[in-house]
């Protein structure tokens, strides 16, 4: 059951999703955003469920326009979105293509901006993963970065047993929020992390949504540099 939508800025807007089962069993936390872009359309960020409450709520935001996946590990409800908004445009993150092919995709996110959304958004490609790359995104209005997996701050108590050790280990919990170790260890071409982090830091960021855990509302370059120590200390 998705919940309602929160403002977390000017013209930027929070849903949280269902838990959804991920690695060995790991419960996730889902969370999507809603920018409202200049035009009055809708660009919507890693869809959760879409249940009719969610989507009364999002109709009446504005019309949606563009269905974004920014890696190919976020896509579990963008057929329903598709189904629910047929002339929304559906953007896929690298990868993306071959993991559903039963999607009819209408671009595909680059190292910048589709010019759809550029007044509003800017947006990175993090390359140097042989496992994933994933599309950060900048919204002007709010001053927002948007992160999905290279920053998670899930709760201490979320996980139990066995794998709230394991979670403290891989660092993606608070205090210390950071991609999951594992994904950081595939980033063997640091030299176009750093480029592509670089990138990121020069925008001027206020605050950081992010898909797994608690985000930041204040300080958020800090908070981004705090994440990505593993990158910028190697």
């Amino acid at each position: 059951m998705s919940a309602p939508l929160l403002e977390f800025g000017p013209d930027i807007w929070v849903g949280e999703g269902p838990v959804v089962p991920f690695f060995l069993g790991f419960p996730y936390p889902t969370r999507m955003a809603v920018i409202r872009l200049s035009d009055g359309s809708l660009f919507v960020w890693s869809p959760v469920a879409l249940s009719d409450e969610l989507k009364g709520e999002v109709d009446s935001l504005g019309q949606v326009r563009y269905l974004v996946s920014p890696n190919f590990l976020h896509h579990l409800f963008l057929g329903e979105w598709k189904s629910a908004y047929p002339n929304a445009s559906l953007f896929a993150s690298p990868g993306l293509r071959k993991r559903r092919k039963d999607l009819i995709f209408d671009g595909d996110l680059a190292d910048a901006p589709d010019e759809g959304w550029a007044a509003d958004l800017d947006q990175v490609l993090v390359h140097g993963s042989f496992v994933m790359t994933e599309a950060v995104f900048f919204h002007r209005a709010s001053r927002t970065a948007i992160f999905a997996d290279l920053i998670e701050n899930l709760p201490r108590d979320w996980f139990g047993g066995w794998r709230g050790y394991v979670a403290r280990l891989d660092g993606i919990m608070e205090p210390n929020p950071g991609a999951p170790r594992e994904w950081r260890a595939s980033f063997i071409n640091r030299r176009k992390a750093r480029a592509a982090l670089g990138r990121i830091l020069d925008w001027p960021i206020e605050r950081v949504l992010i898909a797994h855990g608690k985000p930041a509302v204040s300080n958020g370059k800090a908070f981004v540099r705090n994440a990505f120590t593993w990158l910028l200390g190697s």
